[in-house]
This record gives structure tokens, C-alpha cells and sequence, in this order.
């Protein structure tokens, strides 16, 4: 069977980006169609930070609270050296003055998707199409046509934009040709999951950790029902890193017993850093992961994808009312330069801190953060830029 159906915008992507940008341009009286080639919004769980910022932004779509009442609040963070013991401090409660959310919020991706896949059900001008993926569109000066393949149907949509927030391998961004440079980390990642409570061996632990090793750093963080783990692999086999030797090693690393810890997830997964050429192409944006890919050391992916999402949307929004698509090309110069300039930096940054082990570099990071716990302008400027105020600033600043 095959129909036709016409909107204003068609989002492609029904994860937290999507979702977002579907969401606030229907609060703004936008018709819009999102579709999803899943039955569902994505469970991922690799994203599971919301930082400041963001959380202010969900506020304007009524989801904040949502994500409040699932989520856990952490306002410290450590950055920790396993051989030396060392630990760093960073207190987000220190910018308080800037937000009424001085935390960092540990939360899985999914509740926000989730919800707001459910809030747009009761938007008169919102139709979420769940199991449809976009097999093809193309676009002229007076609009974008797209076909979207459903279980029983082929649906054509005719929209006036249309906004790729769908991952990596974005069907958008590759119909429209644009370059995706950058480059795969060697190492393949493993993320352990588990419901034991590691803070009755480690009392001390912050909520996110951040531990850097000579041999094998890792990242341990807590998500409202497990404690997750994220470590480097690069020559075992798939079959090695999913193994029990494998569990019992990494947590054997920083509890007297791995072998008695129990997982519910785990999970290999490759790492990127790559942005495309544009995050727009006439009547096509890019958003998110289909506008750019970074290692997950910060929690900065999602969150930069939501803040491309509102930075396009309330442009957007003006353009259909009206104003000049020139503002489209402001979006496009305003995230994508702040994504070379900071994600991508940044996140870069934090992995070769992780990498470092015991080597000079490292040591001499390792004494630059130390400095920072002494200099409260320069670590009111560091909690800034973490907290992803900084590049919200820089992006503003771009005309």
C-alpha cells in the first residue's frame, strides 16, 4: 500500500535528538512528522549524562521533571589516578549562581526519548511514525519529498525541511552526499552493567569517575539501577571481552572479588570522532550524531546533539514564520564550528588524559588539575566549560 501525507518538517530519528527537536517545534505550532525505523524510541546505554544546560533547555519542553524523577543528581565528579590514589574533586554546586540544576544529571537517554515520544502523542500537530525508515528523499526550492518504508506501506511525505537525527550512519547525511570526517579510535570499547552496590567497598566513590591507569583506565559511573563500567579493549576477540575472565578482571581492578560481581549488560562498541562537512544543505539539517561523532569521555555527545536540536528548532521556527533561511546558515556556522572548537577538543583532551598512565604528560596533567583545585577563577572556568556553558557562549557569539 503506498499514500502520501504532507507537514511541515520531517524528523528522521526517534532518539533523544529527535525527539527534542519534534517536540519543541510542535509546542511552537509547527506541523511536524518524526519517524523512527524501530518499534520504539532506542534503548542506548551509552548516554546517560544531562549537564546544566540541557537540563534547562528540556525545561522548555516540560520534560525536565520527568528526567528528575528517574534520574540521580551528581553534583561532584572525580577524576581519579588508580596507582597514586589521587583524587580530584570538581563541584558543580561552585556555579550555582548560573543554574538551578548545579549537577550533573545521571540518567539513561531513553527516559527522555520515551517521554517525549509519549507528550508528542497529545500534540494536535505531531504524528510519530514508529517502524518507518527513510529509504530515500530529495529536495528542490519548493520543498523535500521523502519516502518512509513501513511494515505494510510505503509513505511519501512532503515537507518543507526536513532534519537528520538519525545516528551515525545517517540516511540523510549520506543522500545528501556530505563528508564524514574523522577518525575510529583503535580500541574497542567494553561497557559493563551491574546492580551491586560497589560503594561498600569504595565509600569514597563520586557518582561519575573518571580513573586513569597506566594499564587499563576506565570510567565508573552510577545510573539509577546499576553501576556501570566503561573500559578499552583492542586485540581480544569479541568472545574474550564478553567473557566471565574478562568481568572478573575488570572488576577484580577495584573490588577485592570480581568474580562474585554479577553483570546485566554487556556491551561492545566502537568509538569515533568525526563531524560532516555541513550540518546544512538546503532544505536538510543535520543534528546530533548525523551531524557529529565523539568519544563519550565528558557525557558532551548527547547533550551537544540536543543543544544543535534547540539551536535549529528556534531558528527554525522563525524561518517558517517568515524570516530569512540565511538564520539556517547561522546554525550551521554556530554548531559546527563549536563542535571542531570544543567537543571535538575537548573530548579528545579527556582521552589522552585517560590514556596517559604514569607517563611525564600525564604527570604534568595530572599537576595542571591538581592547580586547578587551587585557583577557584581558573576552576570556576573549568566547571564552566565542562558544564557545556562555555561553548553555548562561544556559539552565541558567532553571526
Amino acid at each position: 500500500m503506498r499514500k502520501s501525507i504532507k507537514t511541515q518538517v520531517l524528523v528522521v530519528g526517534g532518539g533523544p535528538v529527535g525527539s527534542v527537536a519534534a517536540a519543541y517545534l510542535a509546542q511552537h505550532g509547527i506541523d511536524v512528522v518524526l519517524a523512527e525505523g524501530g518499534d520504539q524510541a532506542a534503548i542506548d546505554l551509552r548516554a546517560s549524562t544531562f549537564h546544566p544546560p540541557t537540563l534547562e533547555m528540556l525545561d522548555e519542553l516540560g520534560i525536565t521533571g520527568h528526567l528528575m524523577d528517574n534520574g540521580l543528581k551528581a553534583p561532584v565528579y572525580h577524576w581519579r589516578d588508580r596507582k597514586s590514589g589521587d583524587v580530584l574533586p570538581f563541584d558543580l554546586t561552585e556555579i550555582a549562581d548560573m543554574t538551578k540544576y548545579p549537577y550533573r544529571l545521571q540518567c539513561e537517554q531513553y527516559y527522555l526519548a520515551h517521554g517525549l515520544a509519549k507528550k508528542l502523542e497529545s500534540e494536535a500537530r505531531a504524528e510519530v511514525l514508529f517502524n518507518h525508515r527513510l529509504v530515500h528523499f530529495m529536495q528542490d526550492a519548493n520543498g523535500v519529498t521523502a519516502e518512509l518504508e513501513g511494515p505494510n506501506e510505503i509513505i511519501e511525505v512532503k515537507a518543507d525541511y526536513i532534519i537528520g537525527a538519525d545516528g551515525a550512519s545517517s540516511t540523510v547525511r549520506k543522500w545528501l552526499g556530505v563528508d564524514f570526517e574523522g577518525f575510529t579510535y583503535p580500541e574497542r570499547f567494553l561497557c559493563l552493567s551491574t546492580a551491586q552496590e560497589v560503594r561498600e567497598e569504595i565509600p569514597d566513590l563520586s557518582l561519575v569517575n573518571y580513573i586513569s591507569d597506566p594499564d587499563e583506565w576506565l570510567v565508573l559511573l552510577r545510573v539509577p539501577k546499576f553501576w556501570r563500567v566503561l573500559v578499552p579493549a583492542q586485540e581480544e576477540s569479541e568472545e574474550e571481552l564478553l567473557s566471565d575472565k574478562k568481568k572478573n578482571r575488570v572488576f577484580g581492578g577495584f573490588l577485592k572479588d570480581g568474580e562474585t560481581v554479577e553483570t546485566v549488560h554487556r556491551t561492545i562498541y566502537r568509538v569515533h570522532q568525526r563531524v560532516a562537512g555541513r550540518f546544512r544543505v538546503g532544505r536538510a539539517m543535520l543534528v546530533g550524531d548525523a551531524a557529529h561523532m565523539n568519544n563519550p569521555l565528558g557525557g558532551f555527545g548527547m547533550n551537544s546533539g540536543i543543544h544543535d536540536a534547540m539551536n535549529l528548532c528556534k531558528k527554525l521556527v522563525k524561518v517558517i514564520d517568515g524570516a530569512d533561511e540565511k538564520l539556517l546558515d547561522l546554525y550551521d556556522r554556530q554548531r559546527r564550528t563549536v563542535t571542531h572548537q570544543f567537543t571535538q577538543q575537548q573530548t579528545i583532551e579527556n582521552m589522552e588524559l585517560m590514556r596517559g598512565g604514569q607517563s611525564e604528560a600525564h604527570r604534568k596533567r595530572r599537576a595542571r588539575m591538581n592547580a586547578l583545585l587551587e585557583d577557584d577563577m581558573a576552576r570556576r572556568a573549568f566547571l564552566m566549560k565542562q558544564a557545556m556553558y562555555t561553548s553555548l557562549a562561544d556559539a552565541a557569539a558567532i553571526s
